[in-house]
């Protein structure tokens, strides 16, 4: 495999989050949603995480998970399965994350019944062949050095007319060639959407948050890199997404034979 600056930055930083964060303060480490017509009640303990939650509640409401076996690929700290599990009642919930140390930290951290958590490859799952109704991937797949595979692995697992619930972003001129991958994969698209603003504006809701939770967490001296993973107010991660450079989707999609 071809050595990749931008998945080495990830991997250090979330080897770093699993290092420092010893009071489980970093539950998700996506960029967040907000959207006004989208009225989602919080328990009062899950406030602080409210814009993060609401990107897994954009998803999560577009179909009937009550009941379901659901999976999600990607599944970094936990925060965003245990809530839909405590929200949308499936039957069964598996988090599927490469990060070994994610894994550790998920399984001791949550302990709702049905939820569960194992280490995995998204390019080559352990699971087996039509074994969920639902498959969750969150602001993951650009990681993925073949997404082809990742797609690939989803219908796979899926069953017939199960979900996939997708939601990442690319740079813009990227976006041509991941049309292509998900009309290629066997999935057909229900739902397509650029949710920039709504990003944009999560991020701008939550930015005191971020910003506090950098300053302590982080060494002065690696501020400005870990502002710009946590996407802070005039960074270029938030730069990018408010100019559109990147492009911030989200899709339905169904295993329809």
């Amino acid at each position: 495999m071809a050595f990749n600056p931008r998945e080495s930055l990830f991997r250090l930083w979330y080897w770093y989050v699993s290092k420092v964060d010893k009071n489980a303060e970093i539950l998700f480490m996506n960029y967040g949603y907000n959207d006004s017509k989208l009225d989602v009640s919080i328990e009062k303990h899950h406030e602080h995480n409210r814009y993060p939650i609401q990107l897994y509640h954009h998803l999560a409401h577009e179909i009937e998970i009550k009941n379901k076996d659901i999976v999600e690929i990607g599944s970094g700290r936990g925060g965003g399965l245990s809530y839909i599990t405590q929200k949308f009642s499936p039957s069964t919930a598996k988090g599927v994350d490469l990060n070994k140390k994610a894994i550790e930290f998920c399984n001791k951290h949550y302990k709702q019944e049905g939820l569960s958590f194992i280490q995995g490859d998204a390019q080559c799952l352990s699971l087996q062949s039509e074994s969920c109704d639902v498959v969750l991937n969150v602001e993951s797949s650009h990681r993925y050095p073949d997404l082809s595979a990742f797609l690939n692995e989803v219908s796979r697992i899926l069953r017939p007319n199960g979900y996939f619930l997708f939601t990442d972003f690319r740079y813009d001129h990227e976006m041509d060639e991941l049309k292509r991958e998900l009309e290629k994969c066997g999935l057909s698209i229900q739902k397509e959407r650029i949710i920039n603003s709504n990003v944009v504006e999560a991020l701008n809701m939550d930015n005191e948050r971020r910003q506090t939770l950098v300053k302590k967490m982080v060494p002065r001296l690696l501020h400005k890199i870990a502002l710009n993973f946590a996407g802070a107010v005039g960074s270029e991660t938030y730069n990018q997404f408010l100019s559109e450079k990147y492009i911030y989707f989200s899709y339905v999609l169904q295993k329809v034979n």
